[in-house]
Order: C-alpha cells, then sequence, then structure tokens
C-alpha cells in the first residue's frame, strides 16, 4: 500500500470514527429510517413513476409514514389517556377483590392471595402504578422523539436513495452483482416485514375492536390498543384481553368476560395469528410484492422475537433486518470460502 493509500484509509477511518461520535444519539433512528425505506422502495419507484417527481413521490411516502406512525400514538395519547382516567382506583379495588374471591376458592392459589392481594399491597401496587405511568410518559416522549428523527431521516435518504445506496454498494467488498444481491435480499425481507406488521396488526386491531364495540366499550380505541399489542409475539394479545376480561367480570357479568376471554384466544390468538397471519405473510410475499426471497416465516418471527427484546418497538424491523443481512453474508462466505 502506498504512502497516499494509506493516508487516505486513515483519513477515511477517522471520518467514520468522527462522524459515530457526533451521530451516536441518532444511531438508531438512522439505521431504522434506512431500513423503512428499504422495505418502502418498490412502494416510492412507482409513485415516482405515477407522479413524474422525485420530491413529490418522498414526499408522499414521508406523509403516508407519519400517518402511519404518529395518528395511533396521537390517538392513544388523548383519548386513550382520557378513556382511563375515568376508571377510578374504586374500580379497580373491586376488581382486584373478585380476583382475590375467586383465588380463595382454589387451595393452591390461596396463599398467593393472601399474601400479594390484601388491602396493603393492593394500595401499594395502585401507587406503584401511578408511577409506572409518569415513567412511560417520559419514555414516551423520548419515543416520540426518536420517532420525529426517523421520519426526517427517513425523507432525506428515501430523496438520495439512489444515490445513498449506489455509495453503500460501492463500499461493499463484494462485486457489484454480489453486492445488490445481498442488498435486495435486505430489502425484499424488510418489505415482506413491513408490509405485514401492518396488515396483520390492523387485521387483529379490527377482531378486537369488534366485539370490544357489541359490548358498548370504544371499539376503536381498543382496536388501536390491541393492534399495537399484537407487535409482541406470544403475549401480545393477553395483556389487553386478560385485563378487560377481569375489569368486565367486575362491572358487567361473568357471561361476557368469559365470552371476550375466549373469543380473544379462539378468534383471534389461535385462528387469526396461527392459521390467518400465516396466510396473509404469503399472499403479501407471493402476490402482492411478487418477492421471490427463501426465508422462512418462522425465522421472521423469531427475528422479531429477539429484535423486540433487546431493542423494543424498533427491534421489529431491525431483528429481520439483521438476521436477512446475516443469511446474506454468509452467502457470500461461503462463496469465497469455495473459491
Amino acid at each position: 500500500m502506498s504512502k497516499a493509500n494509506l493516508m487516505i484509509t486513515i483519513l477515511f477511518i477517522l471520518g467514520i470514527v468522527g462522524a459515530y461520535s457526533v451521530y451516536k444519539p441518532f444511531l438508531l433512528s438512522l439505521i431504522v429510517a434506512v431500513l423503512l425505506t428499504m422495505a418502502t422502495f418498490n412502494l416510492t419507484k412507482k409513485l415516482v413513476t405515477f407522479t413524474g417527481s422525485t420530491k413529490i413521490s418522498t414526499t408522499i411516502s414521508t406523509l403516508l409514514l407519519m400517518l402511519l406512525l404518529f395518528a395511533p400514538i396521537v390517538y392513544l395519547a388523548t383519548v386513550g389517556v382520557g378513556y382511563i382516567s375515568q376508571i377510578d382506583n374504586v374500580g379497580i379495588k373491586d376488581t382486584i377483590h373478585t380476583v382475590k374471591v375467586f383465588m380463595e376458592e382454589i387451595p393452591f392459589l390461596k396463599e398467593l392471595s393472601d399474601q400479594h392481594l390484601h388491602d396493603e399491597k393492593i394500595t401499594e401496587y395502585i401507587q406503584e402504578s401511578t408511577k409506572y405511568l409518569t415513567v412511560a410518559g417520559g419514555a414516551g416522549l423520548g419515543f416520540m422523539k426518536n420517532m420525529l428523527f426517523v421520519v426526517v431521516f427517513y425523507f432525506f435518504i428515501n430523496y438520495y436513495a439512489n444515490h445513498f445506496f449506489d455509495t453503500i454498494l460501492e463500499l461493499l467488498p463484494v462485486s457489484p452483482d454480489k453486492g445488490s444481491k445481498m442488498m435486495q435480499e435486505v430489502s425484499s425481507t424488510m418489505e415482506v416485514v413491513f408490509y405485514s406488521i401492518i396488515v396483520t396488526a390492523i387485521f387483529e386491531g379490527f377482531l378486537f375492536g369488534i366485539v370490544m364495540t357489541y359490548f358498548g366499550f370504544n371499539g376503536l380505541l381498543f382496536g388501536v390498543i390491541y393492534g399495537f399489542a399484537s407487535l409482541i409475539p406470544i403475549v401480545g394479545g393477553i395483556i389487553v384481553w386478560a385485563p378487560v376480561s377481569l375489569y368486565v367480570w367486575t362491572k358487567i357479568d361473568t357471561g361476557t368476560a368469559i365470552f371476550i376471554a375466549s373469543y380473544s384466544v379462539v378468534m383471534i390468538s389461535i385462528i387469526a395469528d396461527t392459521f390467518i397471519k400465516p396466510i396473509i405473510i404469503k399472499v403479501i410475499k407471493e402476490d402482492f410484492l411478487k418477492s421471490t426471497i427463501q426465508i422462512s416465516s418462522l425465522v421472521i418471527f423469531f427475528s422479531i422475537l429477539a429484535g423486540m427484546s433487546t431493542y423494543g418497538f424498533w427491534g421489529m424491523i431491525l431483528g429481520p433486518a439483521v438476521t436477512s443481512f446475516l443469511i446474506a453474508i454468509t452467502k457470500v462466505y461461503l462463496d469465497y470460502s469455495e473459491k
């Protein structure tokens, strides 16, 4: 390596280190914006063809993303908070007391009931929940800030997408064909994951909202809440229908509570999530996106689960992206090893 090449390499590394130190607080938002750009690349390309303007198509894509991200959260922060504030401490205590009476009739649960559900503990739980709501509010502000940066970065990366990804391809230490294939694999995975998450969340939220509307609750609110909760693999739905069923048990009647719980388990968790969801993913992948990506739905499921356990909400984007990139780079590595 010549002295000039060595100097340029050193300066390039120093530039990366300096950029990392400056943009470190925004790194997660930047990466998520890049992945969302890859996920919606084909949509933006169609909008460019339709409008004839990159600026207009990028603006439309960004507005759609803002509507998708901010509208449900703003709705929950306004209507949802007002709705929850109507549930007084007396109602919560009545619900817990009903659960306690039920547990006392079961021998092996009676001891747990006496230990954790007496009046002093209940008061302590309510006080703790107030603290958690305060902390959640602070975390929510931080999340909104990150989301705002995601939208801003998404706009600029989307606008300069061709130059941005061409530069990344040139930096990859593989042939242009291999680099394009890697990028295509990650992009296709993100596209399938992104649209599948949106459609299944809306679908399951709609199913839960219907039954809540039937029993006189705010179906739209509970549908949005359930839609967000369904993004959490395995335990998502139960964190909504379980407390709702308990509350209905004490405030309405046992039959209604059992119906809501049974409907949520059978109709949503088993039928919709286990049987219909894979069909939705398949239809989106093969019929809507015409994707030829060879990655198992089970792998996508566990990558979302692992991503959310590590990075929280944005993990549903990062998990599949890291997994698909690992699969793609492994194929390249094996190819080079054979040669």
